[in-house]
């Protein structure tokens, strides 16, 4: 079977010499300049990329630079300088989140791959092919996806796809996390992610509180290893399987690129596959140690939302010992006990913990050897957790070991941990094992093949040609072939003295000889000067990466033409005054609108059927419906969207690029009018450009702009391209496929088995701050947490009409009919004058804020 690459994450220099040694077919890193998801890295400098890229390509990998972020309008001249400086350091591809970030790299350098990264929120084929229009050769597909769906994007899409492995999982869909923002003033889209996944939080359940003990990370997953997976993945035809962990150090990034190596050299060579797994479980006991907060399949085997959160921690545990029962002077007795899925001695069984047959093999049915604990000796370290991980827990490492009942005796030195903090019942977890070590520094050697072509006669001199990828290389002696009076010049004789390529990074993979006439010589001395030549030819060659031409021009100018001539007229027509356009997810907050009198309504409702009865009802009082799609649409979900298409709304409220590109094909007459929801991430006009082309009559900026980001978007845009302004909204933050309902109200792993709880009963999340955060399931079954308190843009109005801002959306949650009525009364004053911003902000208790937290919005 073809062998997918093998793609590890390099947050600094250590992390890049670990990748490469263990083995990796390509290295992923991010700039220090910014636009970089993983800002709290080390990463990297523009001045030594080319250094950089140089190693890895010397190493046999491939470089990706990471330019993950949405971009802001006054950053696209900076944007447009480092992309030239990128493209000529000889990095092989750009892993890119925002749309104008890969349009201006197509401009600026063609044959510069560019990768849509995970960021961006390409969920299904339909979406794929709008990262094709921007040029894009590969996406990397989000975390979600089970491989059954991950078969069925391949059968359907024309890019390249990669698949995330191995590593930490967001519990929100990624490019869709707006806890960052909300909460921290600072945004998880420009690398600024502040983990509001990895916090505690209480579960309210119809207004009351419900202790759930020690579970308090409820939104904090496990650690996804996707080892089960690797062998249907490239069965599947994936092209590129990814290890999480630019923000890890080397241990965990040689840990774990070394043991899917080794899986993967396994599969590739048909070893023994009894022994590979034994091997791949040894190396799994590795990785635990070096970091896991408890390892499961993540999503690859469908939805189990009884394993994906196990809610008592959220950092590295590694591998669960057992719990205290005795605490003797300077050791603890430990009582050993079954241990977790992937964290301790047990058979890793496919029939317990993966999918009920919606997969076939080896998720579904083929077990992997057990996961060993490390064996228990002195140098271990562990820690005692009392159920309280945020605080400074007792551990330490092991000085003695003995064997206890069913248990063990640890002893500890002095100084060692204060075991007066150590309790019976305490949970024991081993957190790291000297044994675990990164490879060498070395750089390794012979990983780059080369095939090598020798021709000669009697008379003439040898010559040699080399290939090795993009590179190549000729070379001849400079004395004639002699007739031999041995065995001359043969194939072992060439492989032993010309292919020695030794000390080098080249190997030989094939050396055709079938030009080279027999009993033929040459001294061997001649031979070593042609390899040291080939060498010193194909070596520049290689550490620069492929030839690839960069235009001289502008780039921006020229790709905002295209845009330009491109773009349709809107078919929303601006109304002279501004026009309310509430969001509605209940049936008494569409009769407060209906009341109001106003001319539109925006429907985002928890089902289907009764989505139905909500356009009926609005249609019948007159109003012009608009219908929201999901926020995101797997494969498989198109179904979704046609179901919108046949209540034959005015609109839909398009919020994944699968629908606009769906909808957008349509012929124009069929075509619902397109609203462009926060969801597609726009904050430049490149980008908004570039939706508008493909159909969209408005678009919501995203809510990630400050005040003057939006202004800068607004003033950069052309009127042409309409938009519409959220003034009223509780910000959804976390967009997850993992259902906080099934958790925590049933024992169901996904919507089949749940019993619907959310049909029920209502749910709020409350954060350490008392806050309390609904939480809302969408026709998907998808939950998402809203910010529990009320942010309006109020302030803005002038400043967004004089932008040529028209529509206005007020969004609403789980306001009752009385509290839309309030606030429809409140924005309508304010639009006509009536009101001042801060007398509407006293009036709606809502909070004065937009975007990421700057000095501006102090004013607000």
């Amino acid at each position: 079977m073809p062998m997918a690459e093998l793609l590890a994450p390099a947050g600094d220099e250590s992390a890049l010499r670990a990748a490469l040694a263990a083995g990796a077919d390509a290295v992923y890193l991010g700039l220090d300049q910014g636009f970089n998801a993983r800002a709290r890295a080390a990463n990297f400098s523009l001045e030594t990329l080319p250094a950089v890229g140089a190693r890895i390509h010397r190493a046999g990998a491939r470089a990706y630079l990471t330019l993950n972020t949405l971009v802001f309008e006054g950053e696209l001249a900076r944007l447009e300088a480092i992309l030239r400086a990128v493209a000529a350091a000889g990095v092989d591809a750009l892993i890119v989140q925002d749309p104008a970030v890969a349009l201006l790299a197509r401009a600026i350098c063609a044959r510069l791959e560019v990768h849509a990264s995970t960021q961006m929120t390409i969920c299904n084929p339909d979406a794929a092919r709008f990262a094709a229009l921007l040029g894009v050769n590969r996406v990397v597909v989000p975390r979600e996806l089970s491989v059954a769906e991950i078969r069925r994007f391949r059968e359907e899409a024309t890019v390249e796809l990669e698949v995330f492995v191995h590593g930490a999982l967001c519990v929100s869909w990624s490019g869709q996390c707006l806890t960052s923002e909300t909460w921290g003033g600072r945004s998880a889209n420009r690398g600024q992610c502040a983990q509001s996944c990895r916090m505690p939080y209480d579960l309210m359940l119809d207004g009351t509180h419900r202790p759930l003990g020690d579970l308090r990370y409820l939104l904090s997953p496990k650690d996804l290893a996707g080892a089960r997976a690797l062998p249907e993945l490239v069965q599947i035809g994936v092209h590129g399987l990814k290890i999480e962990g630019r923000q890890k150090g080397p241990q965990y990034v040689a840990s774990s690129v070394r043991g899917y190596r080794a899986w993967l050299d396994a599969l590739a060579s048909g070893a023994d596959r009894a022994a590979a797994e034994r091997q791949l479980a040894l190396d799994l006991r590795d990785m635990t140690s070096s970091y896991s907060r408890g390892f499961a399949d993540g999503f690859l085997a469908g939805s189990n939302h009884q394993d994906l959160v196990e809610g008592r921690f959220p950092k590295h545990r590694g591998h669960y010992l057992g719990k205290v029962v005795r605490v003797e002077g300077d050791a603890v007795v430990v009582a050993t006990e079954p241990g977790r899925p992937w964290t301790g001695a047990r058979v890793i069984d496919g029939a317990r913990s993966g999918p009920k047959g919606d997969l076939s093999s080896p998720i579904a049915g083929a077990p992997l050897s057990a996961v060993p604990l490390p064996e228990l000796r002195p140098g271990l370290g562990v820690v005692f957790d009392g159920g309280d991980p945020e605080s400074d827990e007792p551990g330490g490492p092991i000085f003695r070991v003995e064997p206890q009942g069913s248990g063990w005796r640890l002893g500890f030195g002095r100084p060692g941990p204060d075991l007066g903090r150590v309790k019976v019942g305490h949970r024991v977890w081993i957190t790291s094992d000297p044994a675990v070590t990164a490879p060498s520094d070395a750089e390794p050697e012979g990983r780059v093949a080369v095939q090598l072509v020798v021709r000669g006669a009697a008379g003439a001199p040898l010559e040699v040609e080399a290939h090795a990828g993009h590179a190549t290389a000729q070379a001849r002696s400079s004395s004639t072939l002699q007739e031999a009076r041995g065995g001359g010049l043969d194939e072992a004789v060439l492989r032993d003295k010309l292919a020695a390529f030794g000390g080098t990074p080249f190997r030989v993979a094939t050396l055709d000889v079938t030009a080279l006439s027999a009993n033929l010589h040459l001294p061997v001395s001649e031979l070593k000067v042609l390899r040291r030549a080939l060498v010193d030819a194909l070596l520049p060659q290689i550490e620069r990466g492929p030839a690839r031409a960069i235009g001289a021009a502008p780039a921006q100018p020229r790709v905002r033409a295209e845009l330009l001539r491109a773009l349709p007229s809107s078919r929303w027509v601006a109304p002279a005054q501004p026009q309310l356009v509430p969001l509605v997810r209940s049936d008494e907050q569409l009769e407060a609108v209906i009341a109001a009198g106003l001319p539109e309504v925006e429907l985002d409702w928890m089902e289907m059927v009764g989505l139905a009865r909500a356009v009926e009802r609005a249609r019948g009082a007159g109003l012009r419906v608009v219908v929201a799609t999901l926020r995101v649409s797997k494969p498989g979900e198109r179904p979704f969207d046609e179901r919108i298409l046949k209540l034959a709304p005015d609109g839909i409220l398009v919020r994944h690029f699968g629908a606009l590109m769906l909808f957008g094909a349509l012929p124009a007459a069929q075509r619902p009018l397109l609203h462009g929801d926060f969801s597609l991430n726009v904050t430049n006009s490149l980008t908004a450009l570039q939706l508008a082309a493909l159909g969209l009559d408005t678009l919501t900026p995203s809510h990630d702009l400050d005040q003057a980001q939006l202004r800068a978007l607004l003033a950069a845009t052309p009127r042409a391209v309409r938009f519409t302004a959220t003034l009223h909204v509780r910000m959804p933050t976390f967009h997850t496929e993992h259902c906080v309902y099934a958790h925590l109200l049933s024992e169901g792993r996904d919507f089949n088995s749940c019993g619907r709880p959310c049909e029920q009963h209502q749910i709020a999340l409350r954060d350490h701050l008392g806050f309390e955060h609904p939480v809302i399931v969408d026709a998907g079954c998808r939950n998402t947490v809203f910010n529990g308190a009320v942010q309006t843009s109020a302030a803005l109005l002038p400043e967004l009409l004089d932008g040529g801002v028209r529509r206005l959306r007020v969004e609403f949650v789980r306001e009752t009919r009385t509290e839309t009525s309030a606030a429809l009364v409140a924005y309508g004053a304010l639009v006509r004058g009536h009101i001042s911003a801060a007398e509407l902000q006293r009036r709606l208790s809502a909070q004065a804020h937009i975007g990421v937290a700057t000095k501006a919005q102090a004013t607000l």
